[in-house]
């Protein structure tokens, strides 16, 4: 093999191997692509929506070790959050978060109260029926959220497996936000 094509091999290896570093970077850090595998949030997402997740926002976890980067802003309430599944750490669930730690939430008439407040805002909230199911979303019981913990649901409340059954995500469990549409081209849009 003659010099040059040594040199343009090493050359495209060199290439190659800072892509794949500054690929891992980035989904590790900021943002990470996941595909939608149900319709626990239709209208939202449909099944098979493929969107991207700002892992940056709330604070990436660091790998190998049980530290986070410092979170430009804590989740709130409306956010549609990623986070590892309360029941399964091997999957990634998708919810709308309702509450945070210390907020009671009860839901009255398809209605969600948080601190005895019906949410009116954000409107993606206030324009869903919630039902009443599971031991944590009883008719007339209000749960108090635990501390370092969310309360989620899902945007198609009649086929959701969320906090009305499971309980709590823990703030530790959290991947992401929820930011982008990419697939299929005709939903493409950012995410509210």
């Amino acid at each position: 093999m003659n010099q040059r094509i040594r040199k343009e091999i090493r050359e495209w290896g060199e290439s190659l191997i800072i892509a794949l570093i500054l690929a891992l970077f980035i989904r590790t850090f900021i943002v990470q692509a996941f595909k939608i595998p149900s319709g626990s949030m239709i209208p939202t997402f449909q099944v098979g929506d493929r969107i991207f997740v700002n892992k940056f926002v709330y604070g990436a976890k660091i790998p190998f070790i049980n530290k986070r980067l410092p979170a430009l802003k804590c989740p709130e309430r409306g956010d549609i959050v990623v986070f590892k599944s309360p029941e399964d750490r091997k999957k990634d669930f998708i919810k709308r978060l309702i509450s945070s730690e210390n907020e009671s939430v009860e839901i009255r008439d398809g209605d969600v109260y948080v601190n005895k407040k019906r949410i009116d805002d954000p409107t993606e909230i206030r324009s869903i029926y919630y039902y009443n199911r599971g031991d944590y979303g009883k008719e007339g019981v209000a749960v108090t959220v635990p501390p370092q913990s969310y309360y989620v649901l899902g945007d198609n409340s009649a086929s959701s497996r969320d906090s009305r059954f499971w309980g709590f995500v823990q703030k530790d469990n959290i991947i992401g936000k929820a930011i982008f549409i990419y697939w299929p081209p005709q939903r493409i849009r950012v995410v509210k």
